[in-house]
């Protein structure tokens, strides 16, 4: 009998931390991997729902910068907010497609995720990484999960020789002379080296150029160049790019959407 008792405190207390955790939205930093299953072990900021059963979710993979934290209180924060489980990768040293699913792996096993609804999205180089995720080639095929969607934000786009296995967003500023937008349109229209047109052949790829943006548009800080390349936060894009990927993250891997 006393055993009993301590086992029913022992749920009621367990089931209250669940609760807790539930209704909290700040990120909690996670280890993807255990620190001896690989020798660049993986870190993550994850943000949970407060939805009930299995939400969909989005893999998010910062910019060359390295500054995982404010790629995710820019935008992993926000998109918390819409429905989405959120993990927010720290990639720079074990950067690449490889990373990418790792993330991937860790995500379909919590019980809060809904495995088939698992969305990734990347900036500039990261963006390239996540364009890659859905590529048709090596790395998606033998990957045993599988991603629903994915976005990219001014990534570069003239290395892809495979059409996408999933619905892709590419989003990317017109004055953008990092990652020219030219070469995204070239690579969606099949007129890039490879001729492979993403308008005729495998998952539909939709392409959004923002007039009077530069590359890192929705970033807010200094304009000073970097290597060469010009980067200005830009309101009107970051808006407007807010409510694209909105829309498309709703339309491919949907959520019940949670208003602020």
């Amino acid at each position: 009998m006393k055993l009993a008792k301590i086992a029913f405190a022992a749920a009621l207390l367990i089931g209250s931390a669940a609760n807790c955790f539930a209704a909290d939205k700040s990120p909690i930093v996670v280890e993807i991997e255990s620190p001896l299953a690989s020798p660049h072990p993986l870190q993550g900021y994850l943000r949970q729902t407060t939805d009930a059963g299995p939400s969909p979710a989005v893999i998010l993979l910062h910019s060359c910068n390295g500054n995982w934290q404010r790629t995710d209180e820019r935008w992993g924060k926000r998109i918390t907010e819409w429905g989405y489980v959120t993990l927010t990768v720290d990639s720079l040293g074990p950067r690449g497609i490889d990373s990418c699913h790792r993330a991937l792996k860790f995500l379909v096993r919590l019980p809060s995720v809904d495995p088939a609804r698992v969305a990734v999205l990347g900036f500039a180089r990261g963006g390239a990484t996540a364009l890659r995720a859905v590529e048709h080639g090596p790395f998606e095929k033998t990957s045993p999960n599988k991603f629903g969607a994915a976005i990219a934000f001014y990534p570069p786009c003239s290395s892809f020789k495979g059409y996408m296995t999933a619905p892709t967003l590419i989003l990317i500023g017109e004055l953008d002379d990092w990652t020219p937008a030219e070469e995204c349109r070239n690579m969606v229209d099949g007129q890039d080296a490879w001729g492979i047109s993403r308008q005729e052949r495998g998952a539909p790829v939709k392409l959004i150029v923002y007039p009077g943006a530069y590359h890192a548009f929705d970033a807010p800080g200094p304009k000073n160049p970097i290597e060469g390349h010009h980067l200005e936060f830009n309101q009107s894009a970051t808006d407007q790019s807010s409510e694209a990927l909105r829309e498309f993250l709703g339309a491919t891997i949907g959520a019940k959407e949670q208003l602020p």
